[in-house]
């Protein structure tokens, strides 16, 4: 299990410094070594956190940034894939991670208006300098991730996978990328916290929680997603575990390629997310899950970014 560190900046809520810090050690303790952040995690803020946190324990972690995210006057959002915006995307990292080396780095999203040969080609180029060491993708289709393969290896794919969003199970690109023997790391693995149980309102997300804009926490969407969250939920307590534990142990059962990296900024979240790593599932809970919560089962998209949900 890997670690996502965006929520340690502001997002899904107020963040405190000091418990974010607490996590990560406490992460360390239990044996994850998997540390996920991105440049635009807080406009940089959440890469310095990270790389502060870690220091002195470089040797230890493996750290994944990205870059291709850009954020323009007034929220605007685009992306951005050329070569020198890479180069100069990796140094900026770098430096606020206060490291040499990232160990994987992602292009965020693809850039439609420039070719990934041309991305994936000024990311090989960090590596044989020494700033990277393995590239990935994230929420890339099957036809870049080929094109992305032919140029240099992929090590990763990061996309959201959980019982709610099973995308990549028909659209190629699990297939694709089990081909190739890239790894899948799926993020929101917990329905950005909605396969938690925990989340029991729609009300009240601040202005800087992408839920409060997100189609499945809005109107009827959310009141038939609970439903089937507490189908869920209930399922978990005859066996003894949490719903998060549920949610995250049937990712495990996907595959032994797949890493989740649920992301939280508590503790006692990171505990419980942790243990779910040693649940193994039937055969008979599984197709049990899969009776409450088949394919296609959450009501409303998974989101209303179009630079997440268009065609890649």
């Amino acid at each position: 299990m890997g670690l996502g560190c965006w929520g340690m900046s502001g997002s899904y809520g107020e963040s405190d410094r000091n418990e974010a810090l607490r996590t990560i050690d406490r992460a360390l303790e239990l044996g994850i070594v998997f540390f996920d952040t991105a440049d635009v995690y807080g406009e940089g803020h959440n890469e310095t956190l990270v790389g502060n946190a870690l220091r002195g324990r470089r040797d230890r972690v493996l750290l994944a940034t990205k870059f291709g995210r850009t954020f323009g006057a007034g929220g605007a959002r685009g992306v951005n894939g050329r070569p020198e915006y890479v180069r100069a995307a990796c140094d900026a990292s770098l430096q606020r991670l206060g490291v040499e080396t990232i160990d994987l780095y992602y292009q965020h999203r693809p850039d439609p208006n420039v070719p990934v040969e041309e991305t994936i080609g000024a990311m090989a180029e960090l590596k044989a300098a020494g700033k990277i060491r393995w590239l990935g993708l994230s929420e890339a289709g099957p036809e870049i991730v080929r094109r992305a393969a032919a140029v240099h290896p992929i090590a990763a794919l990061e996309s959201e996978y959980s019982l709610f969003s099973r995308d990549v199970e028909d659209n190629g690109v699990l297939a694709t990328i089990r081909e190739l023997g890239i790894v899948l790391v799926p993020y929101s693995p917990l329905g950005r916290g909605m396969l938690t149980g925990a989340v029991r309102s729609n009300g009240g997300f601040g202005a800087g929680d992408p839920r409060a804009h997100n189609p499945r926490f809005a109107g009827d969407n959310f009141a038939r997603n609970l439903a089937v969250v507490d189908r869920l939920g209930a399922l978990a307590g005859e066996l003894g575990l949490t719903s998060a534990q549920l949610a995250l142990a049937w990712l495990y059962a996907r595959g032994d390629d797949i890493i989740p990296i649920p992301g939280t900024k508590r503790v006692r979240y990171l505990e419980e997310n942790a243990a779910a790593t040693t649940v193994r599932l039937s055969p008979a809970t599984l197709a049990r899950i899969d009776e409450i919560a088949p394919k296609g089962v959450a009501a409303g998209a998974r989101s209303n970014d179009p630079i997440t949900v268009g065609p890649r």
